[in-house]
């Protein structure tokens, strides 16, 4: 398994949401902050939006602006209907010319990095970015109200962020006060890397009452030893997967170290793209997660 990548309930999200999305267009500019601490100002709602991450192109159809999507990189696949949307090459080197020819009146990216290759085209345009980059679980429908303003949706936008925040706080009263499942976050093998406290996945153990057993570590993606795993001994192992096939092979690898976990049957596999994508689906990940991790959850001490 990689690295940690972008590339139901969510997808009546991105339906829905479009049907909702008549709003008043608000008269004189608007202006937001985006996750980078940036003032981004719009004359009027943005028509014409080019996504350079995935999680991006979700927030967008959350948000109801779904027909405002001009162009995007690949491996933006979700919902259904984006694989219509013109392409402007890989997210880490996108095609200038081709954004350039697209017209658009936003972009919207993830890192900085990963935009700067457009920037002098972009300032050239006159084309406002706006850096997206949840970091916590709450952080998700506030992003997609702040989308709704800069499309002019607010009404399907903000009704999306309701229902989210709803689910979010369903599922911390549901959770609280149960005991702690120690948690290991498998983010890649051979190495082995894991999350710390600064990753939004982190945010989603730790809602179902599941503490991150590597939260202090150094870096956001950070490498472990096994040895250091198994001395970890958490309750439960936690991974993002392509599929069934790819979850049996990581339980039978763990199953191998005897770590205990593995041996009680407590590795648990989440769709790769909703675990570490950070946007509306991570919410759809989480009550599944909340639910996976009861399974590991030690008995109350009577």
């Amino acid at each position: 398994m990689g690295r940690t990548s972008q590339s139901g309930k969510s997808d009546q999200a991105g339906s829905a949401a479009q049907t909702d999305a008549a709003a008043a267009v608000p008269a004189g500019p608007i202006t937001v902050t985006d996750d980078q601490g940036r003032t981004v100002t719009l004359e009027q709602p943005a028509r014409r939006v080019i996504t350079l991450a995935p999680h991006a192109t979700e927030l967008v159809y959350a948000a109801g602006a779904g027909q405002a999507m001009a162009g995007t990189i690949q491996g933006s696949d979700f919902p259904e209907e984006v694989k219509q949307v013109p392409s402007i090459g890989d997210g880490t080197r996108p095609n200038v010319e081709r954004v350039a020819e697209l017209r658009p009146d936003l972009v919207i990216a993830w890192l900085p990095g990963a935009a700067e290759p457009l920037m002098p085209t972009l300032r050239t345009l006159n084309v406002p970015v706006f850096f997206s980059d949840p970091r916590t679980l709450a952080a998700i429908p506030d992003e997609v109200a702040t989308l709704g303003r800069l499309f002019g949706t607010e009404a399907a936008a903000d009704k999306e962020a309701a229902s989210l925040r709803e689910r979010l706080a369903k599922l911390a009263e549901r959770y609280r006060g149960r005991p702690p499942v120690r948690v290991f976050i498998q983010a890649g093998s051979n190495p082995l890397f894991t999350l710390n406290k600064q990753s939004i996945v982190n945010d989603a153990i730790g809602i179902c009452g599941g503490v991150n057993v590597f939260a202090d570590a150094p870096a956001t993606a950070s490498q472990v030893g096994l040895e250091t795993v198994l001395a970890a001994r958490p309750d439960a192992v936690v991974s993002g997967v392509s599929g069934i096939e790819e979850l049996r092979t990581l339980a039978s690898s763990w199953k191998e170290t005897r770590l205990p976990a593995a041996l009680a049957g407590h590795i648990y596999g989440v769709d790769a793209d909703t675990l570490y994508r950070p946007g509306p689906r991570l919410i759809d990940a989480a009550e599944a997660l909340c639910q996976a991790l009861d399974q590991a959850r030690p008995p109350v001490p009577r």
